[in-house]
């Protein structure tokens, strides 16, 4: 079993406006620690694949500053797609490549921004769900367990027994619920979050590819062609813009009837918002997570980050404050879902220097 990585970098990170731009997103941005998020992504890999074995699919933009962030990774190995499709064309897309090297080959697909903190229980989470992928010829996905209620993830509905020791088959999935639902959910105890990574063998998903997006099949394979043809970049430029913008979650895995979920008992955050790097970080002793010079006077709850300014608080709770050369953010952490806002209004008014 030869394993590979696919690393879905494309994303702009609009909610973590004003830091993330186009140019610099989320992912190429070292928001905990000297390493950028998607260094850290590929940091935790050491051990469980080769460097030659790790792709990472972005856009023309972030091109260029992922290679130079990545030097360990070869430069053919970081593709950009012409234009964003979501995720079911980015992975259609590396099953090809990949299917080239290795038609078995277990890809381990995740995207590049989320926190993972215990990399030898992710390991052995990995492992056990290549095992299946590659031996049972599933589709399998990670569950996180639900520690809170929460209205911002996705769930997977589960059944309660094992189809094998860790591995569980998947009834349903479920999109973000309202407050009252997510309760539910919790009580029952066989909903579990949805993480977004997947494992499968290049030709196992390409069949259901085939079978549930027959259209973006097609194009894969005149793809396929091309690369035997060395023909592949302006084959790319050519098709990929044709294909349907679908997730891989809509497209194929509501779908299939060969979906199975191992759960990641591991400490994991898809860090969503500015509220939750202020729920990751160190806190003082009136929880102010402080990532700047700043005074905090009789002001708690708050998260801030500057790299040039001093910056005071006074008399306020529960704020975000983010100040960049050309731009500063201040926004209640209950409101930093809308955040994004910000970034339609900046090009609803054609401000792009902004975005």
């Amino acid at each position: 079993m030869e394993k590979f990585v696919v690393i879905m970098a494309g994303g702009v990170g609009s909610r973590f406006w004003p830091r993330s731009r186009k140019t610099s997103p989320k992912q190429l941005l070292n928001i905990f620690g000297e390493q950028t998020m998607i260094q850290e992504t590929v940091s935790r890999l050491d051990g469980l694949v080769k460097p030659e074995n790790i792709f990472i699919i972005t856009n023309k933009v972030q091109k260029a500053l992922i290679e130079e962030q990545l030097p360990e990774l070869p430069a053919d190995n970081v593709i950009a797609e012409p234009v964003g499709r979501n995720t079911a064309p980015c992975v259609g897309l590396a099953s090809v490549v990949i299917g080239k090297r290795a038609n078995d080959g277990v890809i381990i697909t995740l995207p590049a921004d989320h926190v993972i903190k215990d990399k030898v229980k992710f390991h052995n989470a990995i492992n056990l769900a290549c095992e299946y992928a590659y031996n049972d010829k599933g589709l399998v996905t990670f569950g996180i367990t639900p520690t809170r209620p929460e209205t911002g993830y996705g769930y997977i509905n589960i059944n309660k027994e094992e189809v094998t020791k860790g591995v569980w088959s998947v009834n349903k999935f479920v999109e973000k619920p309202n407050l009252e639902k997510a309760k539910e959910y919790l009580k029952e105890g066989n909903y579990l979050w949805n993480s977004g990574m997947f494992i499968w063998r290049a030709d196992v998903i390409a069949e259901e590819i085939k079978e549930y997006l027959p259209s973006l099949h097609q194009g894969l394979k005149d793809i396929d062609e091309a690369i035997d043809n060395n023909n592949f970049l302006p084959a790319l430029a050519q098709i990929f813009p044709a294909f349907e913008s679908i997730s891989v979650d809509y497209g194929i895995m509501e779908h299939s009837k060969r979906v199975f979920l191992v759960e990641g008992n591991f400490d994991w955050s898809d860090v969503g918002s500015w509220e939750t790097v202020y729920e990751l970080g160190s806190k003082d002793e009136n929880n102010n997570c402080n990532n700047a010079d700043v005074l905090n006077f009789k002001s708690s709850g708050n998260y801030t980050f500057s790299k040039e300014k001093f910056v005071a608080l006074v008399g306020v709770e529960n704020m975000i404050v983010i100040d960049t050369k050309d731009a500063i953010l201040v926004c209640n952490r209950d409101n930093t879902q809308d955040v994004k806002k910000v970034v339609d209004y900046l090009n609803d008014k054609n401000k792009t220097d902004l975005v």
